[in-house]
């Protein structure tokens, strides 16, 4: 679609109330930063408004979950309209001009919907396994865009930017216990909870407490392990992209930490991290090496 005046003025917009939109949102890694290509922070923000708008149809207060479905399916068909070049709003504009100015995945934007959809009919996991599957639809798809969105359309970059968005993912997991438990909503694997007695429900889970810690403890250094995993994807980076990944590793691994130094206390309060952290995160991601050696059975 070749766009006129008008259209491109709508573009525009879009790409603007998407940073204004990033800008408003708290996360554990920068979004729009300052490290990201200044050409690039507009595709960058119009793709986190599509999936925090997503995020937030499915996480909706109180909303009866056959509702939250309902608005996710809605924004699917939003989807693929825009994908058809039928456009109601300036953010349809902006986020169909990103997708095909950069040739992005669609299928990365579904496996998001994917995974709120399932937020709303599913609450427990019976294993890890369970987890990680649904980590595959819910954070690694966005690491694949942005990988994408610089050009970069490398497997093995793919596998290893997967690992790390796992990380993401169990971390905010970790974080928000005290807020999904209030929403009978656990990513912690019920075979784990079973290994140390505790029923899966909320009150089982209060009354043993210390057990629950040891469970928490276990899966932090599991995620923390993701990390690790994911780091050689910096051999794969260059210029200020590799300091922003670094920068999110960091972020990720900082909350870890806290949860740690907090004696594994997720279910009365939620770890953050402070202005003051993440200017000090941004330093240490410019002058501290890392080593990223790829594992000895790759190429």
């Amino acid at each position: 679609m070749e766009l006129s005046a008008k259209n491109i003025e709508l573009v525009n917009l879009g790409y603007i109330k998407a940073q204004q939109f990033a800008k408003s949102h708290y996360e554990n890694f920068p979004v729009v930063s300052i490290l990201v290509k200044k050409e690039l922070r507009k595709h960058i923000a119009i793709v986190y408004w599509f999936a925090r708008t997503a995020d937030d149809f499915a996480d909706e207060g109180n909303v009866p979950a056959d509702i939250k479905l309902e608005n996710l399916n809605a924004f699917e068909e939003k989807l693929n309209d825009i994908l058809k070049g039928k456009l109601s709003d300036e953010f349809d504009w902006a986020l169909y001009n990103t997708i095909n100015e950069k040739k992005l995945s669609i299928i990365n934007f579904y496996n998001l919907l994917k995974a709120f959809k399932q937020d709303t009919i599913k609450n427990r996991y019976k294993n890890f396994d369970e987890i990680l599957d649904y980590c595959s639809n819910s954070a690694n798809p966005v690491g694949r865009i942005i990988l994408e969105i610089y050009g970069i359309r490398n497997d093995e970059a793919f596998r290893y930017s997967d690992s790390i968005c796992t990380a993401l993912q169990l971390t905010n997991f970790y974080q928000d216990v005290s807020i999904d438990i209030d929403m009978n909503r656990l990513y912690i694997p019920i075979d784990e909870l079973e290994a140390f007695n505790i029923k899966d429900n909320i009150a089982s889970i209060k009354e043993n407490e210390d057990k629950f810690k040891e469970i928490i403890k276990s899966n932090v250094e599991r995620a923390k392990y993701y990390f690790y995993s994911g780091k050689p994807l910096l051999n794969y980076l260059t210029g200020m992209l590799k300091y922003e990944i670094k920068w999110t590793i960091y972020g990720g691994m900082e909350v870890l930490k806290k949860i740690e130094g907090n004696d594994y206390n997720v279910l009365y309060e939620r770890t953050t991290l402070s202005k003051k952290n993440f200017v000090f995160l941004l330093i240490k991601s410019f002058f501290k090496n890392e080593s990223v050696k790829r594992n000895s059975k790759e190429k």
